[in-house]
């Protein structure tokens, strides 16, 4: 295992990185190259017949996987045995943690040991490691797993086309703006159209009126973010991050829409919801047209909850006019007790959610329309996630 971490961060020329690969086998049975993001990473990916994998980010090792099934480049795969001395091919989770004694922390699924120069990950079968032979590898990397995507992602066919460079070898922000919009409209991609959506990044980033401004899109293949940033004062950036690392990235409120976007732009967000109000944790307010509509959350069980989103009546709407914020807090009260996923709620067929008029997408409108308020609140409870899980790994 040592001869693993000492390789981490190094050069391939570098005597620690030639020991190892020298224990894996000296010559590669595969060695594949991926130019990734902008500005552009060479990723290298040297795997040996032994079961090994390592992978350089421009020259500089940053995971060393041991593969311990078969694969196309390994018919046996490694004994771990050998790498890792007290754990075998057929290790539980339990045992890694008997065995390190460390804290352990949760990343894109998986859980993980933070060593002092390195994170380790053993990677078992889906919903795996209670049983013996789970295991399938286990992973060395130089970064933190929570910060970093899985190094396997790197050659993911989707992600690769996504970036646009020039003949000289330079970034094409419009032409990777198209590709992401034709993978969108394809299904390859999929938006929440936040922070930013992708049809107004380059009208924010002309008004210069945000320092940073960023799209992002999530790869359906590999369920990589990738993130198009442009920067008011310096040269734009193209990468792929995990989502909860994704959804950390600072962002700015987006200013009013009159004060950057064209003639169809501003015509467009007079005609859609826009935001009014909320509560935290309970509901929002928006308006479109002189409706007024409300999205309360509600219980589904104690493990599931879900959201009801209704235009206000006659009733309600004065209710509101006379009473204000309390009268929101009552309805979105009677829409949870009242159990708007069972057909006998009086919120039901109301929830549009559920029963559009005319095919909208109510949800869609109502994200953009909330898109600066949800943002903040997603980072807050991704902070409050990240301290859970490191509680429990120190339990």
């Amino acid at each position: 295992m040592q001869v693993i971490i000492e390789a981490l961060r190094r050069p391939q020329r570098d005597v620690a990185v030639q020991d190892l690969i020298a224990a894996f086998g000296s010559e590669p049975a595969e060695n594949d190259a991926y130019r990734i993001g902008a500005p552009a990473v060479l990723s290298r990916h040297l795997r040996f017949r032994s079961g090994g994998e390592i992978v350089l980010h421009d020259d500089a090792v940053t995971a060393v996987i041991l593969h311990l099934t078969p694969t196309p480049f390994a018919p046996r795969g490694l004994d771990l045995a050998e790498w890792i001395p007290g754990i075998d091919n057929s290790a539980t989770f339990s045992e890694f943690t008997a065995l390190f004694d460390v804290p352990w922390r949760f990343a894109e699924g998986d859980r993980y040991f933070v060593l002092d120069a390195a994170y380790l990950r053993p990677e078992f079968v889906k919903h795996g490691g209670r049983r013996a032979g789970d295991l399938r590898r286990v992973a060395f990397t130089a970064d933190d797993p929570k910060d970093t995507c899985r190094p396997a992602h790197d050659g993911c066919p989707t992600c690769l086309e996504l970036v646009a460079r020039a003949e000289d070898g330079s970034f094409d922000v419009d032409a990777t703006v198209q590709r992401l919009t034709d993978g969108l409209e394809a299904g390859a991609l999929t938006s929440r159209d936040e922070p930013v959506p992708l049809a107004d990044l380059r009208l924010l980033h002309a008004s210069a009126l945000m320092e940073r401004v960023e799209s992002q899109v999530t790869c359906s293949a590999c369920g990589r973010v990738a993130c198009l940033t442009l920067y008011r004062d310096s040269s734009p950036t193209f990468g792929h991050h995990p989502l909860d690392a994704a959804m950390r990235r600072p962002h700015e409120a987006i200013p009013p829409v009159e004060d950057w976007g064209d003639a169809a732009r501003i015509a467009a967000a007079r005609g859609a919801m826009r935001y009014l109000d909320h509560e935290p944790g309970s509901w929002f307010l928006v308006e479109q047209h002189g409706e007024l509509y409300l999205d309360a959350r509600y219980t589904v069980s104690s493990m599931i909850d879900d959201s009801c989103l209704i235009r206000l009546d006659d009733a309600e709407r004065r209710q509101y006019r006379e009473v204000g914020r309390d009268a929101l807090a009552d309805l979105a009260r009677r829409i949870d007790r009242s159990g708007p996923h069972r057909e006998e709620s009086p919120f039901h067929l109301r929830n549009l959610r559920r029963y559009p008029d005319d095919g909208r997408d109510y949800s869609a409108e109502l994200r953009a329309a909330i898109a600066n308020h949800t943002w903040l609140a997603r980072q807050k409870q991704a902070a409050a996630a990240r301290a859970r899980n490191v509680s429990a790994g120190e339990e």
